[in-house]
């Protein structure tokens, strides 16, 4: 089996365009400026698109392997205010918390994918999840002990939608795998939000489309991203024809598993993993 992984891995590592980014060579100069090129990017937006990151040649296999699992995917019509909460009749009715939107989409859970695929192992390389470190100026990262979430794809079908939401992470680094015809557009709000303070009235605006820090990318095949999601608004538009795009969890301390209730929401199950980790659920003092 060590073999296996061992094969796996340099397969997953082979379908990253490493001459453009260099991600075997930490201590290369070319690798510093890529790195250096990214963190511009995540201060100045909370965003970097890194271009082309799969060669060309890999992308239909990695495409057939996300296709494989999509069909598994758990979709679900709901609607959601950005913090994933019940209504506050409490509060007014155009406070945030108490705004909500038609969320459409379906997610694979990680124990779909294959064991061996290339997107598990591009998740547990070594080289990738450094990569990942320094672009976040993180000594190191860890990926997730949640037995669903560590890698998911995000499936939206014709005419869904993901609505305005904050992630449950700090960060997320996702892969685009199909793209939809047209549309499909991510959209976002770089730091709308910090710990200990919602900013409820900026976030008003936003949801109003009042708001002049609405940010929009459109990703291409093979484009990997990296994204500021616990602190950043961010949703994705409706379009034309199906978008898969592969996401990666990591944390910056060992052990994360979601909570049990936003589990449940997306991958309609939880495991014993997930109860048992409740108790020690996360409090930065922020909605999730």
């Amino acid at each position: 089996m060590k073999h296996d992984n061992d094969t796996a891995a340099l397969a997953a590592l082979a379908c990253v365009d490493l001459d453009e980014w260099p991600i075997h060579e930490p201590d290369a100069a070319e690798y510093a400026l890529k790195v250096a090129r990214v963190r511009k990017d995540l201060k100045a937006v909370g965003c970097a698109r890194i271009e082309g990151f799969i060669r060309e040649a890999c992308r239909p296999a990695l495409a057939a392997e996300v296709n494989g699992v999509a069909p598994s995917a758990h979709f679900s019509t709901s609607s959601i205010n950005p913090y994933f909460t019940p209504d506050d009749p409490a509060l007014p009715e155009s406070h945030p918390r108490r705004r909500y939107a038609e969320n459409t989409n379906g997610f694979v859970a990680m124990d779909r994918f294959p064991a061996n695929g290339l997107s598990l192992s591009l998740y547990r390389s070594p080289a990738f999840q450094r990569f990942i470190a320094d672009c976040l100026e993180e000594e190191t990262l860890f990926t997730f002990d949640d037995p669903l979430a560590g890698v998911v794809v995000n499936v939206m079908k014709e005419g869904q939608q993901l609505a305005w939401h904050y992630d449950t992470n700090e960060f997320i680094v996702s892969l685009l795998t199909r793209k939809p015809h047209e549309g499909g557009a991510f959209e976002y709000v770089p730091d709308l939000r910090q710990p200990g303070d919602e900013c409820y009235d900026d976030v008003e605006q936003v949801l109003d489309g009042r708001s002049d820090r609405v940010r929009r990318l459109s990703l291409e095949l093979g484009d990997l991203q990296i994204f500021k999601g616990r602190f950043s608004l961010h949703r994705v538009v409706k379009g034309k024809g199906e978008r898969h795009t592969v996401i990666f969890g990591y944390a910056k301390e060992p052990g994360f598993i979601g909570r049990v209730e936003r589990t449940r929401k997306v991958h309609n199950r939880v495991t014993q993993a997930h109860i048992d980790a409740e108790k020690n659920a996360r409090n930065d003092g922020l909605a999730d």
